[in-house]
């Protein structure tokens, strides 16, 4: 990445690999601040699954300058609108704050990724972690969803869950985080995104002061990109009253060209007002019904999915393989491609607006694309779906073969159709 301005951005590295990237929006009274962190569960070894979960919730627990409690306040201090999360592929740290308090907000959460892992806490925040873990097992969606990863990426980092295993979490040591920290958590790993009313010039003076002295791991952080299987995996857990399927195909990555045409082909088949959704929700098949396309930075998934009543297993498959069938050898309704990218069009636009969520815009573009997209690029990518783009997409990336069918409830065994 180039020093200097880029159109609305500033890009900057400094000397120890920390890629600075700053958007400003003059037009708008608040800014936010994140670290991108380019680490997540598939980064992580087997034998230490959930590292990358329980280490962001560290990062609130302590610094040589700051204890836990003091982290809170002074979040609290600056009215800032502040979080962080853990995905497969990266973990995120940001605040929201009025623009006179962005220096205050950049030095806090600089200082907050150079956690001490206090000793004292770690054990606390594992029993919190592993309490999440038990809480997972609640939800019908969240058992599935690391049931079909497990089984779809199986042999992959991406098969195990984001939160880890009972096993993995409580077996982990403060060793082995500190050892994951001070290799993925290296500036060169790491991004700074500001996007709101800013000086770029005074950013990069605080990130320098802030961050300059950080040491670059230098070690390469290469991933591997999956194969999926196909076939069948059913789990019986009878503790649940309904059954949920899912039935997952090849896609295209977030970095493929073709991605906002993989989303606007999901959301016809099983987003908001769907074909999923009119065909079977709104007849009485099933309370849920929907399709989604899962995406990484070299991978990527076409889930279409459903929850019912056990007995309505091999109904509600039926169902989504006919809709399944019909948008593969159909090319779909213009009316439908233009209401699918009116709520985009939508979307992108009220993003656009707000310092928080042009971050998050920024750090997708960042993680998947290498460089950021203004909003008008980004309309420019949905204005070229079309009926032609989504009906190739489907010639390319069908959903009406054989796939991969996840099925977790009640039921011991689903019969598939011949």
């Amino acid at each position: 990445m180039n020093e200097g301005a880029n159109g609305p951005y500033t890009l900057h590295t400094l000397e120890n690999g920390l890629r600075i990237v700053i958007e400003r929006m003059p037009d708008v009274r608040s800014a936010a601040v994140g670290f991108l962190v380019r680490t997540g569960a598939r980064d992580e070894e087997a034998s230490e699954a959930g590292v990358s979960h329980f280490l962001e919730h560290m990062m609130f627990k302590g610094t040589p300058r700051r204890t836990w409690r003091e982290i809170t306040i002074d979040f609290d201090r600056m009215g800032s609108t502040y979080n962080a999360y853990t995905s497969e592929d990266r973990t995120m740290f940001y605040g929201w704050v009025p623009k006179a308090a962005i220096g205050r907000q950049l030095e806090l959460l600089a200082d907050m990724l150079r956690s001490t892992l206090p000793a004292g806490e770690f054990d606390t925040e594992k029993n919190v972690i592993l309490e999440e873990i038990a809480m997972a097992k609640d939800n019908l969606e969240h058992v599935a969803f690391d049931f079909l990863q497990e089984k779809v990426f199986a042999g992959h980092p991406l098969a195990w869950p984001i939160l880890g295993y009972e096993e993995t979490v409580s077996a982990l040591t403060r060793d082995t985080m500190m050892a994951y920290f001070e290799r993925r958590y290296a500036p060169d790993n790491l991004y700074l995104v500001v996007a709101g009313n800013v000086d770029p010039k005074a950013i990069i003076g605080l990130a320098e002061e802030q961050c300059g002295s950080w040491k670059a791991s230098g070690t390469a952080c290469d991933r591997v990109p999956p194969t999926l299987r196909v076939g069948k995996d059913v789990e019986h857990v009878d503790r649940f009253q309904q059954q949920f399927v899912a039935l997952t195909f090849p896609s295209v990555s977030a970095c493929d060209a073709r991605a906002e045409t993989a989303d606007a082909a999901a959301s016809i088949l099983g987003g908001e007002n769907s074909r999923l959704f009119w065909n079977i929700v709104q007849q009485g098949i099933a309370p849920r019904a929907g399709a989604y396309h899962l995406d990484y930075t070299d991978c990527g998934a076409m889930l279409l999915y459903g929850a019912c009543q056990p007995e309505s297993t091999e109904m509600l498959l039926d169902a989504i393989r006919s809709e399944a069938d019909r948008i593969c050898r159909e090319p779909v309704q213009a009316d439908e491609v233009a209401r699918v990218k009116n709520r985009r069009r939508t979307s992108l636009a009220i993003e656009g607006e707000t310092p928080y969520y042009r971050l998050t815009q920024l750090m997708d573009d960042l993680e998947y694309l290498g460089a950021p997209r203004t909003v008008e690029q980004m309309l420019a990518d949905v204005e070229a779906v079309s009926v032609d783009s989504i009906h190739a997409y489907f010639a390319s990336f069908p959903v009406n073969v054989a796939g991969h069918l996840t099925c977790v409830g009640p039921r011991t065994e689903v019969e598939v159709a011949k």
